[in-house]
């Protein structure tokens, strides 16, 4: 599992890098395709590729100062296919959530209107 700044930073290169064909990137350019809240210093992104190259998701052929030239490997194509997006999960939990609130409810109800039944007839038929 990979965290989201590198799923973003694996998705932008997997975007370039078609059929697994290995292409030169530049620091300044992978930092500015990313979203303007995760974006980060040269130094992380140095790290994530680092990460994702010893996760065998993408293959760095070679380094130059701020320029790197990789491809992104199957697996790393695997990983952003199988990926479903959280918010149909979280759709899910909900509907799940609701089904269980109302089964609930309706458990309570029947169990407190039994109950008041059975006492109304112990008190109705219980000799005085």
């Amino acid at each position: 599992m990979i965290d989201t700044r590198s799923k973003l930073v694996l998705s932008m290169l997997a975007k370039e890098t078609k059929n697994g064909n290995y292409k030169i990137f530049e620091l300044p350019d992978i930092i500015t395709s990313l979203p303007r809240h995760y974006r980060m210093d040269k130094s992380a992104v140095v790290h994530i590729l680092l990460h994702l190259e010893r996760q065998d998701l993408i293959s760095i052929k070679y380094e130059d100062d701020e320029k790197y030239c990789l491809a992104v490997l199957p697996y790393g194509f695997e990983i952003l296919e199988n990926e479903k997006p959280k918010y149909y999960k979280e759709i899910k939990d909900k509907k799940n959530l609701n089904n269980n609130f109302l089964i609930v409810f309706c458990a309570a109800f029947l169990g407190a209107f039994l109950g008041f039944l059975i006492f109304y007839l112990i008190i109705k038929f219980l000799p005085k």
